[in-house]
């Protein structure tokens, strides 16, 4: 019999030794070694349960020992443990959360369901649907090519499944692009930046690490182009923009300077060679100070987030923003910022909605979301949008307002105007989102060192926060939420029927600030009160009616 005996923890209560079962044997007396071997045998789930019971195995389950073995079991081709503070836990993590899930729009079956995990992935880091199939990066910088394929039931029925075969691709890639439209039937090519050793002179035994760009057949996965630039140049992103004839890549380098190269994709698959020039994009040759971080694209449209001067008048169609942007989305016709702070703004077209601010009204200006705030992952298509949210009990919910049409809004057919949480389960890890006219996508994998860092908003600048009356030291609410409660009284007063009164209740639930299961409890109970208003008037009126 062993006890566990924890100083922090104090005595166990009822320390009287029962008849007939001995003396217990505190753990404590047990080598590190050993309890550390036993605990790694435990699944990762109750390894941090344990954790959590006191002191003393809040040590012993964070020992990198218990992770190194943990994560040897769940990859065991992983030969190295990675980088960070923590490199064995981390990548412990990563490869027991790594999962890649879907949702079909049509069809009878609408569930969530899982891809094939490939067991060399190191992770996810991030993944794009093209036309026939899918493709994942994982962290040790491995590009695996998911194949959409007809297998075999239990039935003995033939099916086709999604992203249930893989290959490996290629290795050292840094990240990777296609086409930046919404419809993945325009993603023919896949443009993936990698580093490869190059020979420095013929008939010498030298060689040097080199950037280059392979392109890639996303039918069958054969490389049908590549480009190597010079040792000196190291870039971190890629995207694209414009036609097919006039196909500009963007290649972003590591001191944040943005370099551009045409190619003509209608002529990629001829066995020719040719040379490509590669020039520094206007942005970045006007204003040599300006830092790019990062960068996202459409069809027509390139957006930056910089690192400037917000009293720099040079800059080039400068957003006008109140702090720092961390990540953004660019739509066909729209875009999404999130800021340090977490907070949303919408911008561009709003015809069906897709700025979820409410109504449909373009907005030339960054517009805030105000009913939602510290998203995990935000996405913006062709005519809706999307946002990956975490309530304060750690659950997950997705968000959607736009254009319901096809099923891109389960739950919501005719759309919304405004966020409504969707009928989607959301995995407890998913960390990024997609969508696609067939398809819903939700990409699964916890970094333990990574994550939004948001910080806290100064109590001037919350919408709604009471301030002091100066004559009577009184705290009121001016054009807070006792504004905001008015304005939606206002706007279901102004519904003509209970039907649309009940639907405009529906979004109001999914604009206030409360958790996932009380928006979950007011969801159910104004379906239940709208089914049973909907079969009021059918018969005669009853006194309960």
């Amino acid at each position: 019999m062993v006890k566990r005996s924890c100083p922090s923890c104090g005595p166990e209560p009822g320390g009287e030794e029962k008849k007939g079962r001995g003396n217990p044997i505190s753990v404590q007396l047990f080598p590190p070694e050993l309890v550390e071997h036993i605990i790694s045998f435990l699944p990762v789930r109750d390894v941090v349960a344990l954790g959590q019971t006191c002191h003393y195995f809040h040590e012993v389950c964070d020992a990198e020992g218990v992770w190194r073995r943990i994560c040897r079991k769940l990859s065991p081709r992983l030969r190295e443990q990675g980088s960070g503070v923590r490199p064995w836990k981390r990548a412990a993590i990563l490869n027991y959360t790594k999962g890649l899930y879907f949702q079909a729009f049509g069809g009878r079956r609408r569930c969530l369901s899982k891809s094939v995990a490939p067991q060399l992935a190191h992770g996810y880091r991030r993944f794009l649907p093209t036309k026939d199939h899918i493709f994942i990066l994982d962290y040790s910088g491995t590009l695996f090519f998911l194949k959409n394929a007809l297998v075999s039931s239990t039935l003995g029925q033939i099916q086709w499944k999604r992203a249930c075969r893989y290959v490996v691709l290629c290795r050292g890639a840094k990240d990777f692009a296609s086409d930046p439209r919404c419809d993945t039937v325009y993603r023919k090519y896949l443009y993936v930046l990698a580093t490869r050793e190059q020979l420095e002179v013929v008939g010498t035994t030298g060689s040097r690490v080199c950037d280059c760009v392979e392109v890639y057949l996303q039918s069958s996965g054969q490389r049908v182009f590549k480009m190597t630039f010079h040792h000196s140049m190291s870039f971190k992103q890629i995207v694209l923009v414009g036609q097919e004839t006039q196909r500009a890549l963007l290649l972003l380098t590591e001191e944040g300077k943005i370099y551009s190269l045409v190619v003509n994709e209608t002529q990629l698959d001829q066995p020719r060679s040719y040379t490509v020039q590669l020039a520094l994009r206007k942005v970045s040759r006007c204003l040599p100070h300006l830092r790019v971080a990062c960068m996202a694209s459409n069809q027509s449209s390139t957006l930056y987030i910089t690192t400037f001067d917000p009293l720099d008048q040079q800059m080039p169609l400068a957003l006008s923003l109140p702090a720092k942007i961390l990540f953004c989305a660019l739509g066909y016709n729209h875009l999404g910022l999130v800021d340090e702070f977490g907070r949303i703004f919408m911008q561009g077209n709003n015809r069906y909605g897709q700025l979820g601010t409410g109504d449909k009204m373009d907005r030339g200006e960054p517009t805030q979301v105000h009913y939602l705030q510290h998203p995990i992952a935000l996405w913006c298509g062709l005519n809706h949008s999307l946002v990956l949210s975490q309530g304060l009990d750690f659950s997950k919910e997705l968000l959607g307002c736009g254009c319901g049409a096809g099923g891109r809004l389960p739950g919501w057919p005719k759309g919304s105007a405004s966020f409504v949480k969707l009928h989607v389960k959301v995995p407890l890890c998913a960390c990024s989102l997609c969508s696609t006219r067939e398809c819903l996508y939700m990409l699964s994998s916890h970094d333990i060192e990574h994550h939004p860092a948001y910080r806290d908003l100064p109590a001037s600048k919350v919408v709604g926060t009471p301030e002091p009356n100066p004559g009577s030291g009184v705290l009121q609410d001016p054009g807070g939420t006792a504004w905001a409660c008015k304005e939606y009284l206002s706007q279901i007063h102004s519904c003509p029927t209970l039907q649309d009164r009940m639907e405009k209740m529906k979004e109001i639930v999914g604009w206030m600030p409360l958790l996932a299961a009380q928006k979950d409890f007011f969801w159910e109970a104004l379906d239940m009160l709208q089914k049973a208003a909907g079969g009021v008037g059918q018969g005669p009126p009853t006194p309960e009616s």
